[in-house]
């Protein structure tokens, strides 16, 4: 099974927040998934990515890959927050 790290989206209509969450590849974006992993609020005023560290470097090792939107949050070092 090849796993992904990717965000899930939830909220209301012009209000999202996102979920990283890991899940098999093959899923829909909002269908189930393996581990919640962090979340993250666009609209806050920080706008800060929670991430547990640990959760996160275990999927990492054991393979999974990174979806695009997740990338390009994680470039910018300074809203990261490991847990």
């Amino acid at each position: 099974m090849a796993v992904a790290l990717r965000l899930m989206r939830f909220g209301k209509r012009k209000q999202p927040h996102y979920r990283i969450v890991a899940l098999d590849k093959t899923k829909k974006r909002d269908g189930s998934y393996i581990e919640k992993v962090g979340l993250y609020h666009p609209l806050d005023e920080k706008n800060t990515i929670h991430i547990n560290k640990e959760r996160f470097d275990y999927w990492k090792s054991k393979g999974a890959q990174l979806s695009e939107g997740l990338e390009r949050l994680l470039k910018n070092k300074d809203n990261v927050v490991f847990e």
